[in-house]
Formats: C-alpha cells, sequence, structure tokens
C-alpha cells in the first residue's frame, strides 16, 4: 500500500510511524525541511519538502500511485485542498483530512464534504475525539478505557487492579466457572513494562492493566470484580479552555445537564471565548497551578479534574497537584509517547493519548476487510477489531479455538443480531456475525487474511 501523509507535525509523524511498521510504502509532504528530516531521520519513509496541495508537489510524492493520502498539516484549508487535488488529478481512491475548525463540522454545513463537492472520505478532528474519548471513561467510573463496539452490545475496557481487587491469584480459566452469569473475557494484560494477550492459567496481581471484554450492561458489574464501584461525579474541574477542554465542557453540558463543571484557563482572550460559548460551565481565568485559584475552582472537594491544556508537562503537574489537594480522580492528556508510559506509574488515573485516539481513527481505512472499528491497544501492542464476518472470508465457519493463535489473536465477543455470544471455544462464527477481537502487533496482517474476501478495502 502506498500512503501519502500532508503535514510532518506531531500528528502527521505519529500516523506515518505507525503505518510504517506495517510494509506500508509511506511519504511525508511538509512546508518546513526541519520536520521532514526529523521524519526521515527517524522513520522508514520517505521525505518531500513543500507545499501540500500543490499539484507538483503531489506527483513528486507519487500521487499517481497512492492508495490514501492523509491530511493532517496544521491548516485545515491545505488538507482540503491537498485532497481535492488528490481526487480530481490524481484519483486517489481514499482521502482522509484534518479540520480542526468547527465551524466546517456544523450540521447545517455537512454538504460540503459529500463525494461530488468536496471528496474527503473520512474527517479528522483529533480534539472533538480526544473530548469523546475522555467523556466516555468518566461515565464509567474506574476504567481508563472504555470503547464500545459492535453496534454498542460489547465493550473494550482497561481497569487497574488494586490491592483489594477480590479475584486476584485466580486463573482467568477460573472466572467462567466461579461467574458464569457474567459475559466478559480478559483479552489483554499489562504488567509493568510488558504487554501480553494472557493465557488461561495467568492470574492476576496487584498493579496489573486489564483489559477486558463485555456485555454493554454488564460492565458495572465487571468493575465490580475488579474492586471498582466509584459512583460517577458531580463535580468536574477542566484544566485548559483550548479546542479539547472547551469541547469536552460542551459535550458534558449536553450528555448531563446536572453536572457541575469548573473550566480554568490561562489566556485571557481564550477564557473569554469559551465564557462567551458555553451555558452552565464556570469558567475562571489564571494559572490552573496557583494553589488559590485551584482552591477556588474547588479542587479539594471535586470527583475529576481533567488536565487538558497543549502541554503534557503541565497537565501531570497539574493532575498531580490536584490528586495532592484531594480530587478523587485526575486525567490528563499527554502526547508524548516517551513519558506517556511512566504517568500511570504516578499515581494519575486516566492518560489520554491523542496519538493512539487519531491513529486508531484512521486504521480501518488502512486495514482489509469488513471492519466496522478498530483501535489501536497500548503502545503499539497491538489492534482491537470489531469486524463483520463476510461469507467466503477465512474467518466464517470456524470455531472460535481454530481462529485463535496463542499470544497473538484472542476472540473477545461474538455479536449476532441483537445477541451478544460469549466468546466460548466451540462457538462457530457465522456469516454476518460482529466479531470484537485483539490481534497482536506481529500479526495484525495474518488476521487481515482472516476478514478479507479476495478483494480488500481499495
Amino acid at each position: 500500500m502506498r500512503v501519502i501523509v500532508c503535514g510532518a507535525g506531531q500528528v502527521g509523524t505519529n500516523i506515518a510511524r505507525y503505518l510504517s511498521r506495517f510494509d506500508t510504502d509511506v511519504t511525508v509532504i511538509d512546508i518546513d525541511p526541519a520536520l521532514v528530516a526529523a521524519a526521515t531521520d527517524t522513520l522508514d519513509v520517505r521525505g518531500l519538502v513543500g507545499h501540500a496541495g500543490h499539484p507538483d508537489v503531489l506527483k513528486q510524492a507519487g500521487a499517481m500511485d497512492a492508495d490514501l493520502i492523509i491530511a493532517v498539516t496544521q491548516v485545515d484549508e491545505i488538507n482540503m485542498v491537498a485532497c481535492q487535488v488528490a481526487h480530481t488529478l490524481f484519483a486517489v481512491p481514499k482521502k482522509i483530512a484534518r479540520v480542526r475548525q468547527g465551524t466546517y463540522l456544523r450540521p447545517e454545513w455537512r454538504e460540503l464534504f459529500q463525494a461530488d463537492h468536496m471528496p474527503i472520505d473520512h474527517i479528522i478532528a483529533p480534539e472533538v475525539e480526544v473530548a469523546e474519548s475522555i467523556q466516555r471513561r468518566l461515565a464509567v467510573p474506574g476504567a481508563f478505557e472504555v470503547i464500545p463496539l459492535a453496534k454498542r452490545k460489547a465493550v473494550f475496557v482497561g481497569v487497574r487492579c488494586l490491592d483489594e481487587t477480590p479475584i486476584l491469584g485466580t486463573p482467568l480459566d477460573h472466572l467462567v466457572d466461579l461467574f458464569p452469569q457474567l459475559s466478559m473475557r480478559i483479552v489483554a494484560l499489562a504488567r509493568g513494562n510488558e504487554m501480553i494477550i494472557p493465557s488461561g492459567d495467568t492470574e492476576l496481581e496487584a498493579g496489573d492493566e486489564v483489559y477486558f471484554v463485555a456485555q454493554e450492561d454488564q460492565v458495572e458489574r465487571v468493575l465490580a470484580l475488579f474492586g471498582h464501584e466509584e459512583q460517577e461525579g458531580r463535580r468536574m474541574v477542566i484544566m485548559g479552555g483550548g479546542n479539547v477542554g472547551l469541547n469536552l465542557a460542551q459535550l458534558l453540558e449536553s450528555k448531563d445537564p446536572s453536572l457541575r463543571i469548573k473550566l480554568v484557563e490561562v489566556d485571557a482572550a481564550q477564557a473569554k471565548y469559551a465564557a462567551q460559548h458555553l451555558n452552565r460551565t464556570v469558567v475562571l481565568h489564571g494559572d490552573a497551578l496557583e494553589t488559590e485559584l485551584m482552591s477556588e475552582a474547588g479542587v479539594d472537594k471535586t470527583e475529576t479534574l481533567v488536565a487538558a491544556s497543549n502541554d503534557d508537562e503541565l497537565n501531570i503537574l497539574a493532575a498531580l497537584q490536584a490528586k495532592r489537594m484531594g480530587a478523587e480522580r485526575a486525567v490528563a492528556i499527554v502526547n508524548r509517547q516517551s513519558i506517556s508510559s511512566l504517568v500511570g506509574q504516578l499515581g494519575i488515573d486516566v492518560v489520554v493519548s491523542p496519538r493512539l485516539i487519531t491513529v486508531s481513527s484512521i486504521l480501518r481505512y488502512v486495514r482489509q476487510g469488513r471492519i466496522r472499528a478498530v483501535y489501536s491497544v497500548g503502545e503499539g501492542f497491538g489492534e482491537i477489531f470489531d469486524v463483520e464476518a463476510a461469507p467466503g472470508s477465512e474467518l466464517t465457519g470456524k470455531k472460535i479455538s481454530k481462529i485463535e493463535k496463542k499470544g497473538l489473536l484472542i476472540v473477545g465477543a461474538i455479536v449476532r443480531g441483537d445477541d451478544y455470544i460469549p466468546a466460548k471455544p466451540d462457538e462457530i462464527i457465522e456469516p454476518g456475525d460482529r466479531v470484537v477481537l485483539l490481534a497482536h502487533s506481529d500479526h495484525v496482517k495474518k488476521a487481515e487474511k482472516l476478514f478479507s474476501v479476495g478483494v480488500g478495502v481499495f
């Protein structure tokens, strides 16, 4: 597959890094020579200095033979033009564009991105997607990851084992016998710096980060098995009134009118803008690291603080300070891969990675087969798939035991029509089933062959 990534900033570089690991021919375009050099020096990609919207530049990047263009520069309009040029002049089959300005995304302008107007197949709105991801996690107290799958009948959840988790030391195979009424399967486990797909004799330990698939209406009961019975918070402080913080506050206002929200923003103009675009949220102007302002915001009495500025270090410090002052739960946005894996060890409850969220939003356009959703798990550990079993595919007509590969692929659940089917070894996958499975990064390409029926997504 040949992919052109327009923009070598943080988003574009992370997309290129991920794609280059999977036998993908990637070319990165950016107007900044330093960013292009940084990408080519550290990644297995081609680099090209130039304006992503110029036909000559796209031609030089190989647009005539490209399967996919991903335009993620800092300027929405350049991203749109790049996709339009790629479509009109080079007939690139798939076009993905990053659009940050909310005006373009309003319902009244939805015709803008129709195929016969501006042919963009998928819009990436990272700030909106990050806000939605945080909102999902806040709605399920105790979880650090929550992803609805398979028509929302199944949920992929990440939870941390506590010292008081009642199922510590229990082999995973025994959980089925002990709790036969629970439709849940553990599909991944992170312990220290190692992440694995567990076997039946694996026993949980305190501090483990456990990923499981469960029936949507049983998630709360499963979390209780891990010692998490926290109540959804009624009071929240958001630190940072930029695109993510503002989107999150707006989303929470629309979802839960009873939620009391305070938003802290250091920039006076941005604070004023946020106050004008929020209805019930109290907006405070000032430095979120100032103890007096944190006290005024009621951090010591809040259930949740979300640190959502554009500065990783500031987010980490604000989250740690909030925990020290008495906040029950702290959520921090951390972009940099080099530090994100360390943050959870500091006592911060939830770490949100915009990098992984953005990568996940494009994965189903890269992967082959009838993939309805796909998300990156861990720092390159693997991918969780929601895939429709197509007639004629290798997935269909097989027992789950014949599909799974020890340590490489595990089935979490099947959704057949509106019915949730637990992943039992003898269960046969039928045409039309929605199958939730996790594949290790070393097995993703082989997993794709299970999904495919001769012709891939392109």
